[in-house]
């Protein structure tokens, strides 16, 4: 039996673990906290289905039972990490380009194969549709947070693909700069050019309108209310 409850974050790479990991133990400090890191985006990954994406956040919890023995009471909460990929802008906002990787800007998508990224975003808004109406998995307390357009742009900055390697090096420095300093890692994100005022449903109501999903937001803030 573990004194402390457990709170679980699912993040996307090892970059998101390494910038929020060291802040959110010392917030929580009460608590154990475990990270479990997917590798890619769970919405998205090996083409899951909005009916099976329960079933496959509820295998990641299974994961870190088997490996530190915990029971289902052990848990107090699941908070889920995600970023938007401007996946809510009007179809007419992919536009085709000669580009090899998709490039997101602030008002607009821009790919080479246009249908298809129109039909990734269909696919993953129906998941985080269904994922933000989720309040348990398993019988645990469950919430997705998230980041316009994605992690990288809320804490940095800028709006650009960053290779895992700059990704790495930038969330170490973070992670350095905000090591003991939890208070202003939130006032960071509570900033009103960043956090999307309201409640939860509010903040997810509006990542939805026009292009608001490629804009530099988060809804991170109220993880700590």
């Amino acid at each position: 039996m573990n004194e402390k409850k457990v709170i679980v974050f699912i993040v996307e790479g090892p970059s998101e673990e390494a910038a929020l990991g060291t802040i959110m133990k010392e917030f929580f400090s009460g608590n154990e906290v475990q990270f479990v890191v997917v590798h890619g985006d769970i919405t998205m990954k090996d083409y899951v289905p909005d009916d099976s994406i329960l079933k496959k956040i509820n295998q990641q919890i299974e994961g870190v039972k088997s490996r530190y023995r915990y029971g289902n009471d052990d848990f107090i909460k699941i908070i889920h990490i995600a970023d938007t990929d401007g996946v809510y802008i009007p179809d007419a906002d992919v536009i085709e380009t000669d580009t090899e990787e998709i490039r997101y800007c602030k008002e607009h998508i821009e790919a080479r194969n246009v249908s298809a990224v129109i039909e990734r975003n269909r696919r993953k808004g129906d998941i985080l549709y269904k994922l933000r109406k989720t309040g348990k998995v398993n019988g645990i307390p469950y919430r997705i947070y998230f980041n316009f357009c994605n992690l990288e742009h809320v804490l940095y900055g800028e709006l650009r693909d960053y290779s895992d390697e700059e990704k790495q090096i930038l969330s170490d420095d973070f992670a350095e700069r905000y090591e003991g300093k939890s208070d202003e890692f939130i006032e960071l994100i509570s900033a009103p050019d960043i956090a999307v005022p309201g409640t939860y449903q509010r903040t997810w109501d509006y990542m939805e309108k026009d292009r608001n999903s490629l804009h530099r937001h988060t809804n991170m803030h109220l993880i700590f209310e």
